[in-house]
């Protein structure tokens, strides 16, 4: 009796779903292939040229482009893309060099940037200690990464990431903190978390729906990292 009851109410919840015409039909669109881009993504850097990003003041991009890739250049400064993004899906590629230099935080170290605000750690973490909310896959200086799933120095990696901007109230309070899940390599080391407050040098939310993506020239710190194959979607 008890079965009955549970396939009734469930073809009855199944013939309502069929009827309810208030939902939009999913727009159509065709998946990525290997390192092709979703058809509905902004190709932010196909390997070719910085037509996407400038110096965060209306200037050229002054990191080198070698062989499909965008190579972070020591005191160049730190590039941004030209548009700006609320909710999106990112998919985007970096490599520390393979000859190791430094230790710690003066390995590899870069960062991916949503809005200027709150940072995706890029970092060289294999065999490489260092503290915790400070290592790849971490959102810096709040959440270390579930896993170490980093590769060896020198080889590729992926970060596939989507990220929910924060909402304000009217008078520009805080209504839902900004929320970010991260695969690295295809292994998921954040999840959903609640971003608890910028993460860069700043110590409080600002009301900023859409903001650039950021990509680190981390000075003194910083080792030649590279990126490629940057898609982005907004959603």
């Amino acid at each position: 009796m008890l079965l009955i009851f549970f396939m009734s109410n469930f073809r009855a919840v199944s013939q309502t779903e069929k009827k309810d015409e208030t939902r939009a039909e999913p727009n159509v669109i065709t998946p990525g292939i290997g390192t092709t881009a979703p058809s509905d993504a902004i190709v932010l850097f196909d390997g070719t040229s910085f037509s996407q990003w400038d110096d965060g003041k209306g200037g050229d991009a002054k990191w080198k482009l070698e062989n499909g890739a965008m190579i972070v250049v020591k005191g160049a400064g730190d590039i941004y893309t030209k548009q700006s993004f609320g909710d999106c899906q990112l998919h985007i590629e970096w490599r520390s060099p393979e000859t190791v230099v430094g230790e710690g935080q003066t390995r590899g170290n870069s960062g991916v940037i949503f809005q200027k605000r709150y940072e995706l750690q890029v970092l060289d973490s294999y065999n490489n200690p260092t503290y915790f909310n400070g290592q790849a896959g971490s959102i810096y200086n709040q959440s270390p990464p579930l896993v170490n799933a980093c590769r060896k120095p020198g080889e590729w990696q992926s970060y596939d990431v989507v990220f929910m901007a924060p909402r304000y109230n009217s008078n520009s309070t805080l209504e839902i903190p900004p929320r970010i899940t991260v695969f690295q390599n295809g292994v998921l080391v954040q999840n959903n978390f609640v971003i608890k407050g910028v993460t860069m040098p700043r110590v409080t939310f600002d009301a900023y729906f859409k903001g650039p993506l950021q990509l680190q020239d981390h000075g003194d710190h910083g080792n030649p990292v590279s990126y490629r194959n940057i898609w982005i979607r907004e959603l």
